[in-house]
């Protein structure tokens, strides 16, 4: 009988002391809105992330993804963040200049010259004050996650300095710094719809095209291109946007688990990002292209040749968010 008691009295004890540790968290519904499809390494992030908030939460938080943009394109669920009535949405940078034109620093190009100097300028200090730009117009950043660099692919001739993109016929986003960039390097930049792009460089109304390994991978463009570039000229993060209004009301227990697991799935996501790279790489390779990497003093050379551009955006996007990132750099760089 006094084992019983005792064995009862445990357990009884066990409960009342392990109830607290979930006492903060209530039973949540967090809808994420992506532009990408649920294949995207986002996804694989997305798992990492609920798993950690499975443990942290005692499976109270639950993130609902949303894909192919269910819920709008990338600004339209932003906006709707800011008016407190969706929780979170993984966008691209670009997008959102509109609303915070710092982000506009991530299109300048050759900012960085490879992901470690991403990462360290991201997830440090200067990482830090454009997030808290971000919490200025209503949105949490919790974390920058990986869209991955932009490489060059055309049929024209290999691209070892920059004199070599003269009057190639380059497709680019519709992006004014996009547009500038390739401009200033002597190209003739064709804004077009992502959809025609295999056709016109097929008919050669086209010679390039600028984009992930990935996407060069997946859309097929090396049955239709012969050269392929690795030149690094622009990195723009996804980020991890939480509605401010929202996250206000949450309790400190649940904000922070947010910030921890988002912060695990970004690694999970970068992780994957990299293996794909690789392996598209390697696809693209077997179907015969000519493959090459810009040196890396013809990257310096490029992104001096660049600074044009800097200059034309600087007081569009911020001289102390430019003069900042380019400071950080340079001391990463030492």
């Amino acid at each position: 009988m006094k084992k019983l008691l005792f064995a009862t009295t445990a357990l009884a004890f066990a409960v009342s002391t392990a109830a607290p540790a979930f006492a903060e968290f209530k039973e949540r519904t967090i809808r994420v809105s992506n532009g990408i499809n649920a294949d995207h390494p986002v996804g694989n992030g997305i798992k990492a992330m609920q798993q950690c908030l499975d443990e942290k939460s005692g499976g109270k938080m639950k993130l609902q993804a949303f894909w192919g943009g269910a819920l709008g394109g990338d600004l339209q669920a932003t906006q709707a963040l800011r008016s407190g009535v969706q929780e979170a949405v993984v966008t691209s940078s670009s997008p959102l200049v509109g609303i915070e034109p710092a982000l506009g620093v991530f299109d300048l190009p050759f900012l960085f010259a490879n992901a470690q100097e991403a990462y360290k300028v991201l997830d440090g200090k200067f990482g830090d004050m454009m997030t808290e730009k971000l919490a200025a117009v209503g949105l949490v950043n919790l974390g920058y996650w990986e869209n991955g660099f932009r490489n060059l692919s055309n049929s024209v001739r290999p691209v070892n300095k920059w004199e070599d993109f003269e009057g190639m016929k380059v497709r680019v986003m519709q992006n004014n710094i996009f547009l500038d960039t390739f401009q200033n390097l002597g190209a003739n930049a064709t804004p077009m719809a992502f959809g025609e792009v295999f056709s016109a460089l097929e008919t050669k109304t086209i010679d390039a095209q600028e984009n992930p390994y990935v996407t060069i991978d997946t859309s097929k463009f090396f049955e239709v291109q012969k050269y392929v570039t690795e030149t690094n000229h622009a990195y723009t993060p996804f980020l991890f946007l939480f509605s401010k209004a929202i996250f206000d009301t949450y309790a400190p227990e649940e904000q922070a688990a947010l910030r921890e697991c988002a912060t695990v799935g970004r690694d999970v996501e970068r992780g994957v990002i990299a293996d794909l790279n690789k392996k598209s790489l390697e696809k693209i390779k077997a179907a015969g292209l000519e493959v090459n990497k810009l040196s890396e003093d013809e990257q310096k050379r490029i992104r001096e040749k660049s600074m044009v551009v800097y200059e034309k955006h600087k007081a569009t996007i911020g001289a102390e968010v430019v003069d900042s990132v380019l400071a950080e750099l340079a001391a990463i760089r030492k």
